[in-house]
């Protein structure tokens, strides 16, 4: 009996040092046990469990979201603005241009100024 004891201490000894030596787990892999987890914990099986790991799988890990800059930020306001407006073509162009510019924001075109009169 304590020979066996022996055995399995050196065995559980010998495998903890074999396991320092494996290299860190990659984002996928960590991923895959996170996803693993949350489906154990949600106790899923069979084509459940199967669906919720493909779309956990492909969802982007939460820390590689990276805050916007204030340029990105100001596209995707002027992109918003532009399609709640239902604007195509040049007129969008010319409202995206105005728009991450900075200025006064078009809503329609513009006519051009009339000459005044010059007095003769």
């Amino acid at each position: 009996m304590k020979k066996l004891l022996i055995a399995l201490c050196l065995t559980l000894a010998a495998g903890s040092a074999f396991a320092k030596d494996e290299k860190a787990a990659s984002p996928q892999q960590s991923k895959m046990a996170d996803c693993n987890k949350e489906a154990k914990e949600k106790a899923m099986k069979g084509d459940d469990r199967k669906a919720f790991m493909k779309s956990c799988l492909s969802n982007k890990p939460a820390e590689t979201k990276k805050e916007l800059t204030p340029q990105q930020q100001k596209m995707q306001n002027c992109n918003k603005e532009a399609k709640e407006k239902a604007m195509k073509g040049p007129e969008r162009r010319k409202f995206m241009s105005g728009c991450l510019k900075g200025e006064a924001k078009p809503t329609q075109a513009t006519t051009p100024a009339q000459p005044a009169d010059t007095k003769k």
